[in-house]
C-alpha cells in the first residue's frame, strides 16, 4: 500500500471541487431568494428585512442587540429596515421591564402572516431538496454548513 504524501489532497478537496462548492452555494442561494425578493418587493422591502421577520419570528422577544449579533449588519442599517418595519405595522418595539436600555421586539399579527408567507417558499425549497436528497445528504449537507458557520455561531445549533 502506497503511503499518502502529505501534500496529496482527497479528490473532493481538489481546487475544481472546491469551486464547484462555492458555485454550488451562489446558485443555491440564488434560487433560495428568488421568490422572497418577489414577495419583497411588493412591500419595498430587501432581504434585510426578511431577515430581521424571520429572527424576530423566531424568537419573540429578542432584544435589539441580540438580533444585531445575529446579522452582523452595522446599527444604522438595522435602524433604517427596523424603522420601516415599525412605520408599517409588521413588528412592535417595547423596553425590557428589567433593564430599561433594552430594546425588545416582536411581530405582529401582520408580522406573523409576512413571515409566514416569506418562510413558506424557503420551507418548500428546504422540504424538496431534503426529501430527494434523502437522510444521509442532509446530515452531511448540515455537516459542512456548520463548518462553514464560524465557531463562536456554532453553539445556537447544538441541541
Amino acid at each position: 500500500m502506497t503511503a499518502l504524501k502529505p501534500d496529496h489532497k482527497p479528490l473532493f478537496l481538489r481546487d475544481e471541487d472546491l469551486r464547484l462548492g462555492i458555485e454550488l452555494l451562489y446558485f443555491g442561494y440564488r434560487d433560495f431568494t428568488a421568490d422572497l425578493d418577489a414577495i419583497l418587493a411588493e412591500y419595498d422591502m430587501g432581504r434585510a428585512h426578511c431577515r430581521v421577520l424571520y429572527f424576530v419570528g423566531r424568537v419573540p422577544g429578542m432584544s435589539v442587540a441580540e438580533l444585531l449579533d445575529i446579522l452582523r449588519i452595522t446599527k444604522q442599517s438595522l435602524a433604517r429596515v427596523l424603522r420601516q418595519l415599525l412605520d408599517q405595522g409588521f413588528v412592535v418595539q417595547r423596553r425590557d421591564s428589567s433593564d430599561g436600555r433594552k430594546r425588545l421586539l416582536e411581530l405582529t399579527a401582520r408580522g406573523h402572516e409576512l413571515e409566514q408567507r416569506l418562510s413558506e417558499t424557503q420551507l418548500r425549497i428546504i422540504s424538496r431538496a431534503f426529501h430527494e436528497a434523502g437522510p444521509d445528504a442532509v446530515a452531511g449537507f448540515r455537516t459542512v454548513m456548520l463548518e462553514i458557520v464560524n465557531a463562536a455561531d456554532r453553539k445556537r445549533f447544538t441541541r
